[in-house]
């Protein structure tokens, strides 16, 4: 796999509902499919992962949406900081696509330093696409 291009980006705030975990895989694939379960159709609404590795909660979100079912409106309401992120888009097919994820991760922990004070981020784009994004206090 060739090394992925690292690009820096500016991202708005966005309003998501949450279902929170700890930052460990098996719980938080089950956090992904308490999610689902609540949201019901996953055509046209746009995912998240949010996670803070210093505090070790992970969060599964879907972006607040004017429609929302009503099992989803029972999910708890955040909005995710906006500001500077270094970005790894990333490209494939699941569940080869989502191991990429963590050393995506690590690649951007050795190219800047992370700010502490917003989470990490995975946006899922498509089935086939993930852009891993990490705070940073000043763009490259």
């Amino acid at each position: 796999m060739a090394k992925p291009s690292i690009t820096a980006v500016v991202r708005d705030e966005t309003p998501v509902r949450y279902v929170e975990t700890a930052d460990e895989l098996a719980s938080i694939r089950t956090a992904w499919q308490e999610l689902e379960t609540a949201v019901g159709s996953l055509s046209g609404r746009r995912f998240l992962g949010a996670f803070d590795p210093v505090a070790g909660w992970y969060r599964a979100c879907v972006e607040v949406h004017d429609a929302s079912l009503a099992t989803e409106q029972a999910l708890p309401e955040a909005v995710i900081p906006g500001g500077s992120f270094l970005r790894i888009r990333l490209r494939g097919e699941p569940p080869g696509l989502y191991a990429q994820i963590a050393p995506a991760f690590e690649l951007l922990h050795v190219t800047s330093e992370r700010d502490l004070r917003r989470p990490s981020l995975e946006l899922y784009r498509r089935v086939d696409q993930v852009d891993v994004l990490m705070p940073v206090s000043t763009l490259l």
